[in-house]
C-alpha cells in the first residue's frame, strides 16, 4: 500500500514569490504573437451545460475549426470538450479535422457516484469516440484521508480509458491548501493520468497561477524521478489572453520548452479563443476589432 501523507510541503512564500515575478514580465512583439498563436492551439474549446443541444455542440465545433477565416494560418483549437452523450455529435461536426474529442466523464462535475456508475461513464465517452477523457476524484474520499481509495479509482478509469487519455481533475478550490494540492497532484500522477487538471470550471476559485505551479512542480519531480511526462490543464476563469501568456512563461520556466506544446499543456476555457484572436488582430493591425467579428462560444 502506497503512503500518500508524505507529499512534500510547498513553500507559499517561495511560491507566491516566483507568480509576482512572473506577472511583471512583459514580452516583445514578435514574443508575445508566437504565445498567443500557441495559446490558441492549446485550448479545449469546452461547453459543459445542462441547457446544451446537438446544435450548441456542432455550433461550438464549427467554431473550433474556422476561428477566424480572415486571418490565414492560424492554428485550430486543440480539442472540443463536450459531456458523453454529445461525442458523437461532436465526432462528425469535427470530422475531417486534427481537433480531438474530449469528454468529461465519472459523475462530473460532482464525482458523486458510485465506480460502477463511473466506469460505465467512461465507457460511454470512449465508445462514442473520445480520444480524451476528464474525471474528477472523490473529494470527500480525499477529505477523509482515503487517499488508497482515490488512487484505485483513478487507476481503474485510466484502465477504461484504454487508449483514450486522461485528464484527472482535482477541483483545487474544494482543495484547502497547497499542501493538499500538492498530495492529490501526486496521488493522481502515480495513478496514472496523463493530465492534471485544475477544476470543473463549476467553482470559485478555479484555476490560478500559484496553485498551477504547485501542479507543475509535482509535475517536475515525478520527471525528474522517473523520466516520464505528464501533462497540465489550468481550467476555470482563464478568460483573456495576458494571463494565458503569464501560464505559458510559468510552464516554460517551470517545465521547459517541451512542454509548451497542445500534447502536454491545456487551457480548460469556453471564452479565451476570442480574446487571444482579438489580441493577435491587435499585434497585427494595431487596431482592435469589435467583438463582432468573432463568433460567440
Amino acid at each position: 500500500m502506497l503512503d500518500f501523507s508524505k507529499s512534500p510541503s510547498v513553500d507559499q512564500v517561495g511560491i507566491l514569490d516566483r507568480i509576482d515575478r512572473i506577472t511583471a514580465r512583459s514580452l516583445k512583439k514578435d514574443a508575445k504573437m508566437h504565445g498567443l498563436k500557441m495559446a490558441l492551439g492549446m485550448i479545449d474549446l469546452t461547453t459543459l451545460e445542462g441547457a446544451d443541444t446537438d446544435k450548441k455542440v456542432i455550433q461550438l465545433c464549427n467554431k473550433a475549426m474556422h476561428l477566424h477565416d480572415a486571418q490565414p494560418n492560424l492554428p485550430t483549437v486543440a480539442a472540443v470538450c463536450v459531456y458523453p452523450n454529445f461525442v458523437k455529435t461532436a465526432k462528425t461536426a469535427l470530422k475531417g479535422s486534427e481537433i480531438n474529442v474530449a469528454s468529461v466523464a465519472t459523475a462530473f462535475p460532482s464525482g458523486q457516484s458510485s465506480l460502477e456508475i463511473k466506469l460505465l461513464d467512461v465507457k460511454i465517452a470512449v465508445d462514442n469516440g473520445a480520444e480524451e477523457v476528464d474525471m474528477v476524484i472523490s473529494r470527500g474520499k480525499f477529505h477523509e484521508g482515503d487517499y488508497n481509495f482515490v488512487f484505485d479509482e483513478i487507476a481503474a478509469i485510466k484502465e477504461a480509458c484504454g487508449k483514450s487519455r486522461l485528464k484527472v481533475i482535482l477541483e483545487t478550490g474544494e482543495l484547502g491548501s497547497f499542501d493538499k494540492v500538492r498530495q492529490a497532484s501526486d496521488i493522481a500522477i502515480l495513478a496514472g493520468a496523463d493530465f492534471i487538471k485544475t477544476s470543473t470550471g463549476k467553482i470559485s476559485p478555479a484555476a490560478t497561477l500559484p496553485v498551477t505551479l504547485v501542479m507543475l512542480e509535482a509535475i517536475k519531480d515525478y520527471y525528474y524521478k522517473t523520466g516520464i511526462q505528464v501533462g497540465m490543464k489550468p481550467a476555470g476563469g482563464i478568460s483573456n489572453a495576458k494571463l494565458a501568456l503569464q501560464y505559458l512563461l510559468l510552464v516554460k520556466e517551470t517545465l521547459g520548452a517541451d512542454w509548451l506544446d497542445k500534447k502536454w499543456f491545456r487551457f480548460g476555457a469556453s471564452s479565451l479563443a476570442n480574446d487571444v484572436l482579438m489580441q493577435i488582430m491587435k499585434q497585427q493591425t494595431g487596431i482592435y476589432q469589435s467583438k463582432d467579428y468573432f463568433s460567440k462560444d
